[in-house]
């Protein structure tokens, strides 16, 4: 089940059986008032009888002075109940008739019992009729997400000719122009584009829980060098010892590229990236002394950007891998002074 889908159905399953659940103990509680109610009267119903027989062994007797207000009404108190009748030809004295604390609390207790019994079966109706009911309304957003993916996957298919056929070209105009400014700038554009789908293609395949063993160091040495390459007039600066990782590679690879990518792109002329790790820390920090973000806390969410330049979705991407990972991240940014990434690999350091 993907995240999308798990998430859809957890919390359709909550609401629903929240719901159900909260009218399902009103109605507990409501059958309970009634039970009880229903007992009262019966009791009331037999000591009236009772009262004219002198005939029944459940209720004990007393004689109380008469209070015209308390005659002929059920009374409780202490937690027993009790009712005053009038005594024939008698004005100052009345019968009394109580049902002992201990059977009215017992006969209390049984009806609790009960309703408690009845409302643990209809919770477990409950239970499956919301897992049946979210599972039937998952089936429409699953069928979305399959055919959304399905067209990604077919576009990024589609994209792989041309862009192959670019780079040729590409590499031809190198050989055959001398304008070298132009042509990088062509690269690096099919370069974004290639990254772009790289991203796509490594969040559709979903495959964060597969996990395999990463040397971070070797992994940095081997980006840093390709971006290097891509931005020769930003300095990056690498200052780390090894750490071994347990995760998925694509995803941490997606992470690092980027964030780097983001730093490169943004960067100021002649600016710098520095990456260091703290093996103590289990933290991976990026920095860049690039021009720094308006709105550090919006920054990770889908389509937003503060340059002309991009999609707004690399970083965005980014979170979505750390999240998968259960990898923590945060960043401080200042206008005109650059963003730190802090990367917190605790949940995926080996050992």
């Amino acid at each position: 089940m993907r995240r999308a889908e798990r998430e859809s159905f957890l919390k359709s399953f909550g609401v629903l059986f929240f719901s159900l659940s909260l009218l399902g103990g009103v109605l507990a509680y409501l059958y309970y008032l009634k039970q009880t109610h229903e007992f009262q009267e019966k009791v009331y119903s037999e000591m009236q009888l009772c009262s004219y027989t002198l005939k029944c062994e459940e209720y004990l007797f007393d004689f109380v002075e008469l209070e015209p207000k308390k005659l002929y009404r059920l009374m409780e108190d202490g937690g027993e109940l009790f009712a005053h009748f009038s005594i024939p030809k008698n004005d100052k004295y009345a019968l009394k008739l109580n049902l002992e604390r201990d059977k009215y609390q017992k006969y209390l207790q049984d009806i609790k019992i009960t309703v408690l019994k009845q409302y643990l079966l209809a919770l477990l109706a409950l239970t499956v009729l919301s897992l049946l009911f979210s599972l039937y309304a998952l089936h429409p957003l699953r069928n979305a997400l399959r055919l959304t993916e399905e067209f990604s996957r077919d576009i990024l298919h589609d994209l792989g000719t041309p862009l192959a056929a670019l780079r040729l070209n590409v590499s031809l105009l190198h050989v055959m122009s001398g304008d070298e400014k132009k042509i990088k700038r062509v690269s690096q554009s099919i370069d974004t584009i290639a990254s772009l789908g790289d991203n796509l293609r490594s969040y559709l395949e979903g495959h964060a829980c597969q996990k395999e063993e990463i040397d971070l160091l070797e992994l940095l040495k081997e980006r840093v060098a390709l971006f290097e390459k891509l931005y020769p007039n930003i300095t990056f600066s690498l200052n780390a010892s090894t750490l071994l990782l347990e995760a998925n590679h694509d995803a941490i690879v997606r992470i690092i590229d980027n964030i780097l990518s983001n730093a490169a792109k943004y960067n100021k002329v002649n600016g710098f990236v520095k990456i260091d790790i703290d093996a103590n820390q289990k933290m991976l920090r990026i920095e860049d002394g690039g021009k720094g973000m308006k709105n550090p806390k919006m920054v990770f969410e889908r389509f937003y950007k503060e340059q002309e330049r991009g999609m707004g979705i690399g970083l965005h991407i980014v979170k979505k891998f750390c999240d998968a990972l259960k990898i923590g991240i945060e960043l401080e940014s200042e206008i005109s002074k650059g963003t730190v990434f802090m990367i917190h690999l605790n949940n995926v350091v080996r050992g």
